[in-house]
């Protein structure tokens, strides 16, 4: 798993997703894709990420909505495929 996953589990029960060997890429990639930071780059990614959520509930909240809208967008795009 990427290095912050563990540090994102509140957020990611919060949105009602579950990170299975099978999705965690995608949403790795979704997520290095909200906080702008080149794929793969998990160190950067993991402080944007707190940058952007931490004490701030309202930024949280809208962290976790863009998070599963995107998540599903791509869930969308396969079942088109």
């Amino acid at each position: 798993m990427s290095c912050y996953f563990r540090h994102m589990k509140d957020i990611f029960e919060e949105a009602g997703i579950e990170v299975t060997k099978e999705n965690k890429n995608e949403i790795d990639r979704i997520i290095h894709g909200l906080v702008e930071v080149t794929y793969k780059n998990c160190p950067p990614t993991w402080k944007a990420v707190k940058e952007q959520i931490l004490g701030d509930d309202k930024a949280r909240s809208q962290f976790i909505e863009r998070l599963k809208r995107e998540l599903k967008d791509q869930d969308q795009g396969k079942a088109r495929s």
